[in-house]
């Protein structure tokens, strides 16, 4: 491979990776408005593209592993390539648990819900913004927004505590609750999981631009 299809194969793999993290963010935020609306055709149009990420996923971990195997790159760009195998597997979890969500959706899309969805929908919210920051310091190298994840994240695992205990107490105050009290609580524990694979992802863009190790948690 010449140095110039090898350039142009990394910007490629950087323009896929891209492309992975946006699917990924659209289903985890269009879970949470298939919830809100009881919207089981959504849900199940998020369940079907999982199977375009994870072939995603693939593919770019083949041509990460063609080009380490191949051009031995040093520097920036070996931390670029290591970054990139690394956040789509974290990519990937957030698709997974968005598509957990959908089939959560499809269970008691028809139920009314023991509380007012007023917490999820601000986890979902919060959640979001991270992946997004971390997809625009990945794309420009600006890490200015990924400087606060710790408190973000420390948000979201604060309002998942809320929930919880919110449903904990529905549940026992009413057992006939608990079937659809634990979807909801699943719910808030797959967007405190998505939050945390936002730290992952934003901690190896972190190092793929300084060079430095730090840990968002």
């Amino acid at each position: 491979m010449a140095r110039s299809d090898y350039f142009e194969e990394l910007e490629r793999l950087k323009r896929d990776t891209l492309r992975m993290g946006e699917l990924a963010k659209q289903a985890a935020e269009n879970a949470v408005k298939a919830l809100v609306k009881r919207n089981a055709e959504l849900a199940s149009e998020i369940i079907r593209g999982n199977i375009a990420i994870d072939e995603l996923e693939f593919d770019i971990e083949n041509r990460c592993m063609k080009l380490l195997a191949l051009q031995h790159p040093l520097a920036s760009d070996l931390r670029t390539i290591g970054t990139i195998l690394k956040i789509i597997t974290d990519l990937d979890r957030i698709s997974d648990l968005a598509g957990d969500i959908a089939n959560i959706v499809l269970k008691i899309a028809d139920e009314p819900f023991v509380k007012p969805l007023i917490d999820i929908p601000r986890m979902s919210e919060t959640a979001q913004g991270m992946i997004e920051d971390c997809l625009h310091a990945f794309s420009t190298g600006d890490i200015k927004n990924l400087m606060n994840f710790s408190e973000r994240d420390d948000l979201v695992d604060a309002l998942c505590d809320q929930v919880r205990r919110e449903l904990i107490t529905i549940m026992i105050e009413n057992p006939r609750t608990i079937r659809n009290a634990s979807h909801l609580l699943f719910v808030a524990l797959h967007l405190e999981r998505i939050a945390d694979h936002a730290c992952n992802i934003a901690s190896r863009i972190y190092y793929m631009v300084t060079g430095e190790r730090r840990k968002f948690e």
